[in-house]
């Protein structure tokens, strides 16, 4: 939360000079294009009898929301595939790449102010792949199985011109695997990562 917050108040001081904008009106998308950081949260789990740590990782985003309201809107997350480390006892024993898109409903508190802030929550699907084997994992297969979890998404838009607005947000995903070693399942990997991000938004 605290490497949000200097984005948050860059956000107020660029609303302070914006001029009045519209609120989103039925029908409506916005399209934001971004970055997010992907942050586990600090207890990964047992792995194998070990404890494990996943590292963050910062990957361009995209996502396109819809306005049945000036105030509730449903929205789509993609982004690129983030990739991260993984350490049992502090040794690295493999890398991972995974792809998680996020579908949620926002609400949108002030729809008609120059600052906004949101909240909403929907559901994820984690795909985890190209998980290599390194360290005392060299050569072996390792797989990480795929992802169902829910999500909770917080943020602020702040208009800069009638179709165009900055947004910072958080989000926290549930996002937990089982971790399989030459077929054989050594564990639960749980990530449940807090993402952070910024993003600059189109209406049309």
């Amino acid at each position: 939360m605290k490497a949000l917050l200097p984005v948050l108040l860059a956000g107020t001081l660029v609303a302070g000079m914006a001029p009045v904008a519209h609120a989103a009106d039925t029908g409506s998308w916005v399209v934001h294009f971004g970055a997010h950081v992907v942050d586990p949260k600090s207890d990964n789990g047992q792995l194998a009898g070990m404890k494990a740590s996943i590292g963050s990782d910062t990957q361009p985003t995209i996502s396109a929301e819809y306005f049945f309201t000036p105030s509730l809107s449903a929205e789509v997350l993609a982004a690129l595939p983030f990739k991260h480390t993984i350490r049992l006892d502090g040794q690295k024993v493999a890398t991972t790449k995974q792809l998680p898109p996020t579908i949620g409903i926002n609400y949108h508190f002030m729809p008609d102010a120059k600052v906004s802030p949101f909240v909403g929550a929907g559901v994820n699907y984690t795909r985890f792949f190209n998980t290599r084997g390194t360290g005392l994992l060299d050569g072996a297969s390792v797989k990480i199985d795929n992802s169902w979890g829910p999500a909770a998404h917080a943020g602020v838009d702040v208009q800069l011109a009638p179709r165009w607005l900055f947004t910072a947000d958080i989000r926290w995903i549930g996002i937990s695997g089982d971790v399989h070693v030459n077929g054989t399942k050594v564990g639960t990997a749980k990530v449940d990562p807090w993402l952070y991000g910024v993003s600059v938004g189109y209406r049309f």
